[in-house]
């Protein structure tokens, strides 16, 4: 999928100056100009990088930030401001950003530092094995046909309940966010409510745990993610591609 980038500038010309260089990058650029536009975008879709201004209506970038770490530990910041003092720079840092660049700006420099943060970005987006097959407690699934065998028998997985399934267990024993499950299952900019996330881990438990009440394997991590959990899992249990 494209890259994409939140850009929070509130001067109208450097904003439009800004989000054409970056789309002649080839990323998709989503541009608001104050603080409270920023925190209700970011809730509702999902980004590569953000870049944020300081000094911003309703509410300022330092905020900003603030709000966003709240919610998502790794999606990187980078502060583009006229704030230019030391402790200015080292405030934005403590506050969560990952750069932090000074305004007036060179273009190429800027260019280059958010294109770094991007790709950092997307390599911690992509899953780090793909699994063909996989077996935990007296549950088969097979990926290939959208198959497995389970406490009900032999049901067929859904296109997304197939993804979901496989996006946890190739992080098994490690807490997915929100935001990673949206973007790898629906790639919606706009998405769903956590709900219907809760929906297929319901239906996951049905499937698959012994006592859905009690789950084995499908855990939510209140106000985080969602985790699957095999912990008799050996080193080569899957069959995966070359």
């Amino acid at each position: 999928m494209m890259p994409r980038i939140l850009l929070v500038e509130d001067e109208e010309n450097l904003q439009e100056a800004i989000k054409m260089n970056l789309e002649l990058e080839g990323y998709e650029v989503v541009a608001v100009g104050d603080g409270l536009s920023a925190i209700k975008t970011f809730k509702g879709q999902r980004f590569n990088l953000i870049v944020l201004d300081i000094m911003l209506p309703e509410v300022d970038g330092i905020h900003v930030c603030e709000k966003v770490r709240l919610e998502d530990a790794d999606v990187p910041i980078l502060f583009l401001t006229a704030k230019d003092t030391a402790q200015d720079k080292i405030n934005g840092l403590k506050k969560g950003a990952d750069d932090y660049m000074t305004k007036p700006f060179n273009l190429e420099e800027f260019l280059l530092r958010a294109g770094k943060l991007v790709q950092r970005s997307m390599k911690t987006e992509t899953p780090t094995r793909e699994i063909i097959e996989y077996s935990f407690g007296d549950n088969e699934v097979n990926f290939s046909t959208y198959r497995a065998v389970c406490q009900k028998g032999e049901v067929s997985l859904t296109n997304k309940e197939s993804k979901l399934l496989k996006l946890l267990i190739e992080r098994n024993n490690e807490v997915v966010s929100r935001e990673q499950i949206l973007q790898f299952v629906w790639g919606y900019d706009v998405y769903p409510s956590t709900r219907t996330i809760d929906n297929f881990i319901l239906a996951f438990r049905k499937y698959f745990e012994k006592d859905p009440k009690k789950p084995e394997f499908f855990h939510s991590v209140r106000g985080v993610g969602y985790k699957f959990t095999n912990s008799e899992e050996q080193k080569d249990p899957v069959q995966m591609l070359a």
